[in-house]
């Protein structure tokens, strides 16, 4: 008779939970081959790492959720002066009105502020992009939009 092997992968990150070593990886977060979030080393000093939050509909605020990957990609960028972050705003197309159609660049410039003025960064080294509404990565219905409702940011050293 057939067996069935059932990996239960409770985070969803794509490692089974007996092998997870960071059982509560944040969705849509990159990670390594022990389910935790990473930097992607290239070089002896060369990398690339990513950082994300989500907000709440019609909302730039940042989620206290999100501090410490943001603190994480501000102590990389205080340890190699030679990175920098681009960061993208996006909104979901429930949020995409005439009133809200800077929504994206209030969520970039929360992250850029933030990374300014908790991290000391050098305004110089954040490049912004304001998305609106038409990289959807989910569905716009009232389940999935949230997904929408995003920074993405890529922090590197590596031209």
């Amino acid at each position: 008779m057939p067996t069935v092997v059932v990996n239960v992968d409770s985070d969803g990150d794509g490692v089974p939970d007996e092998l997870d070593q960071c059982p509560a990886t944040p969705y849509n977060v990159v990670i390594d081959e022990r389910g935790c979030p990473h930097s992607l080393l290239f070089g002896e000093n060369e990398f690339m790492m990513e950082a994300r939050a989500y907000y709440d509909e019609n909302s730039s605020e940042i989620k206290s959720e999100y501090y410490e990957q943001l603190d994480n990609a501000g102590k990389k960028m205080q340890d190699h002066l030679d990175a920098v972050m681009r960061v993208e705003g996006h909104i979901s197309k429930r949020e995409e009105t005439s009133a809200n159609q800077t929504l994206s660049r209030y969520r970039v410039e929360g992250i850029k502020n933030y990374m300014i003025i908790k991290h000391n960064i050098d305004p110089d080294r954040i490049k912004t992009v304001y998305y609106g509404s038409e990289r959807p990565i989910a569905p716009n219905d009232a389940e999935n939009s949230w997904l929408n409702q995003r920074i993405y940011a890529l922090i590197s050293n590596v031209e």
